[in-house]
């Protein structure tokens, strides 16, 4: 497992987006995404921080179904 990138709310949104997530919703500073086309990833709720802690992202990322390293291919 290589080592988690350290990311803001936006590179990571358009991340997940690249996979098919979608905003469905913002409330004050969480924004909520959800991909309706896959019914294996859950609903994110990521908060628009200028960086993302490692636990967070890390299960942002799990709860996306996919790996560290899969991420951050989209993250270029």
């Amino acid at each position: 497992m290589s080592n988690l990138p350290v990311v803001s709310a936006y590179q990571a949104i358009r991340a997940f987006e690249k996979i098919g997530y979608r905003q469905v919703r913002q409330r004050g500073s969480h924004i909520r995404l959800r991909d309706e086309t896959n019914p294996n990833h859950l609903p994110l709720t990521v908060p628009n921080h200028k960086t993302l802690k490692p636990g967070l992202l890390r299960k942002l990322i799990r709860d996306a179904g996919l790996s560290v390293d899969e991420f951050s291919e989209l993250l270029n």
